[in-house]
């Protein structure tokens, strides 16, 4: 009996210190919140000439929004489109805007750093937002590129293929960006604005982009969120429901094809699973969900939102 003793200590032991080691490991991937920089929440400045009254006219329904001027300029227009297909409830936002400046991104808390959360949609109605969606969750992960509102924050290149990250440019156009191929700060210094790390890319030049070699997403039937572009400051915002009786999610090819159907130039998959989330008008307008039991937002990092007046 006293030659085992010893081995039974020792395995005990390794036993606990495994446990213990794990436990901290699942801790610090998805609860322990480490936030390293505060954002301030600075204005947006008016995109009119100073010495030029505008009257702007709000036009709101449950699945629209439009700002007109005074000489009939569209500043915002968001039409959203509510449709069921291959099986899944789909929503897709048709976003018209008049200057790059409309278009913002949001942190948890106005918070950089690891696993900081909040809900979408206090995010959104914090930010007097219009319409948001969720982001790519950058505060799950170590690695990628993370530029938010004209601020560097990371650049951590991913592994090949699933190191393509989405950016958009200081006039509000979106380009696909290869991790490391040009540093963040670089990036900010040529007037990126916004840089995502998530994918993959769906639609590039108005061409299906092959997404059979990536890793990084599941290509099966999930809930979906992702963003992509028509032309010049027209802008797509998807979101899709899944894992429910009444909405199975879609996959990769399906969630390429809502993209074709309305006229995207460039696609690029964000968050999804039970992160997607989208919000219009002071409401959730999708039904969110982990697993199907019920209807819940999942706190996430980070949010892409289109600003109300700032008047």
């Amino acid at each position: 009996m006293k030659t085992l003793k010893v081995p039974f200590v020792y395995g005990l032991v390794m036993a606990v210190l495994i446990t213990t080691v794990s436990a901290f490991v699942m801790l610090d991937a998805f609860v322990i919140a480490r936030g390293t920089k505060i954002i301030d929440n600075e204005p947006i400045p008016c995109e009119c000439e100073t010495d030029t009254e505008i009257i702007k006219s709000i036009e709101v329904s449950d699945t629209t929004y439009s700002s007109i001027g005074t000489q009939t300029t569209v500043y915002k227009s968001i039409n959203i489109e509510i449709y069921e297909k291959y099986d899944a409830t789909i929503y897709v936002a048709d976003i018209q805007l008049s200057s790059p400046l409309f278009f913002r991104t949001a942190l948890a808390f106005d918070t950089y750093g690891r696993n900081v959360k909040q809900y979408p949609s206090t995010m959104a109605t914090n930010k007097k937002a219009i319409l948001a969606i969720n982001g790519d969750f950058y505060g799950y992960r170590d690695v990628g590129l993370v530029i938010r509102n004209g601020t560097f924050f990371r650049d951590v290149p991913r592994n090949a293929p699933d190191n393509i990250a989405l950016i958009m440019d200081k006039d509000g156009n979106l380009r696909l960006h290869t991790e490391g191929s040009v540093d963040g700060e670089s990036l900010v210094e040529q007037g990126v604005t916004q840089g995502w790390s998530f994918g993959p890319v769906l639609v590039n030049n108005g061409v299906v982009v092959d997404t059979t070699n990536q890793k990084w997403v599941s290509p099966s039937d999930n809930p979906r969120t992702a963003i992509g572009q028509i032309g010049p400051l027209h802008y797509l915002f998807v979101v899709v429901d899944g894992r429910s009786s009444t909405s199975r999610g879609v996959n990769l090819t399906e969630l390429t094809q809502i993209f074709l159907d309305h006229g995207a130039q460039i696609a690029y998959n964000l968050d999804g699973g039970g992160t997607a989330t989208m919000w219009f008008n002071g409401s959730l307008t999708n039904k969110p969900t982990y697993d199907g039991t019920g209807v819940y937002q999942r706190g996430t990092s980070d949010i892409l939102y289109i600003t109300g007046d700032t008047e």
